[in-house]
């Protein structure tokens, strides 16, 4: 295996590992997980979860820093994300209500995850 590819398939492990750590604490903290890795038409969602009337599309980033984490999401991305998880909540009877909103969990060695509702507020 080449050098690329180890890291390549590293960084997916990763990716997976940080997505489950994002599972258990955002369970923890009484969201319903509804989604894990969603395919959809306009692009792949990490996690898909829902407490009280609030849909959260959430994306999951493992990096060093949080402002690394946040800066890892293109405009277009988050736009990409918004127009998934309104197209998930308007296709599903069960989620017509929720307010659709796009969170950010982000993840670095050696500390707690980071949930931040609503990370790209405005923008």
């Amino acid at each position: 295996m080449s050098l690329r590819a180890a890291r390549g398939a590293e960084a997916r492990r990763s990716g997976r590992r940080a997505e489950v750590w994002a599972v258990m604490w955002l369970m923890a903290r009484g969201y319903r997980i509804l989604g894990f890795r969603l395919k959809t038409p306009l692009c792949e969602i990490d996690l898909v979860a829902k407490r009280g009337d609030v849909l959260a599309v959430v994306e999951v980033k493992r990096r060093a820093r949080l402002e690394a984490a946040l800066e890892a999401v293109s405009f277009d991305q988050r736009d990409r994300l918004r127009r998934a998880g309104a197209q998930l909540a308007a296709n599903r009877p069960a989620l017509k209500g929720c307010t659709v909103r796009l969170d950010l969990m982000a993840l670095a060695p050696g500390r707690l995850p980071q949930h931040i509702p609503d990370a790209w507020r405005g923008s």
